[in-house]
């Protein structure tokens, strides 16, 4: 078993593959590194065969669920990063998040800080990037982080934590993170049945990654046509009555606009 795996999660020709692979093949500490697909293509086996990347194709049902419990399947490793194949891991990613969980009581997940890339740019501050920080500042003190009642809480106005920034520690987690038939929230949902175990949310402020924000992404497609509302009115339900339910999601929805580039 190895103690660290990437997975990156590839879907049809994406122009910044590369680009994520690289970022994870320069981390200071090194890491094995996967390729996992649904949609296999000659661009993405030219990639995996270029960088010596191991490429697991998922023959089952495909969609962005699926595809992430393929590749959390696959990982043959105590921790996982399941990374996007559009964004960008800083160098010391890994190092960091090594550090943290090995210093934790009983660790769940990892996750960091995060800037966004715009049209090539890197975007450190935003009001969305300061309101998920805002929610997160409980989780900068340890003792914290190990208390179900502040993260449920924290969940409960939203999902401040960038998923692709997560590293799962398996051997406290269980096979399957992520529940099928959610398209936008799959992760809010996960982090939501997560924070019912006992354990940490061990979280690092630093930014140790960037998301990157553009027309093709899934997040843009989904906030276009109008698919999240109801995932996301779901999700609110879990933690409170459905009058104010609605409420909070209809300022959520505001929130969820600066995706757009036009923002």
């Amino acid at each position: 078993m190895n103690k660290h795996t990437f997975v990156v999660c590839a879907y049809k020709e994406s122009p910044y593959l590369e680009e994520c692979i690289r970022s994870l093949e320069n981390q200071t500490v090194p890491s094995h590194i996967i390729l996992v697909t649904s949609t296999p293509n000659s661009y993405i086996e030219g990639t995996a065969k270029k960088h010596g990347v191991e490429l697991f194709v998922n023959e089952g049902p495909g969609g962005i669920t699926q595809d992430w419990n393929f590749g959390y399947r696959m990982a043959d490793a105590e921790y996982v990063t399941i990374a996007h194949q559009d964004d960008v891991y800083r160098k010391d990613y890994l190092e960091r998040a090594l550090k943290a969980v090995e210093g934790a009581r009983r660790p769940l997940i990892f996750f960091s800080d995060y800037y966004e890339l715009r049209e090539g740019k890197v975007v450190k501050d935003n009001t969305l990037l300061r309101v998920k920080r805002l929610m997160l500042v409980p989780l900068r003190w340890k003792r914290l982080q190990t208390s179900r009642w502040v993260r449920r809480r924290i969940l409960s106005f939203g999902s401040p934590i960038c998923c692709p920034s997560v590293l799962y520690v398996k051997q406290n987690l269980p096979e399957t993170i992520f529940r099928d038939g959610f398209r936008s929230c799959e992760d809010w949902e996960a982090w939501e049945m997560i924070s019912r175990f006992p354990g940490s949310f061990v979280y690092d402020k630093k930014a140790l990654m960037c998301h990157r924000i553009h027309p093709d992404s899934e997040t843009s497609a989904i906030i276009g046509d109008n698919a999240r509302s109801d995932e996301e009115f779901t999700m609110y339900c879990k933690f409170w009555p459905k009058w104010f339910a609605r409420i909070l999601n209809r300022q959520y929805a505001k929130g969820q606009k600066s995706n757009n580039l036009g923002e």
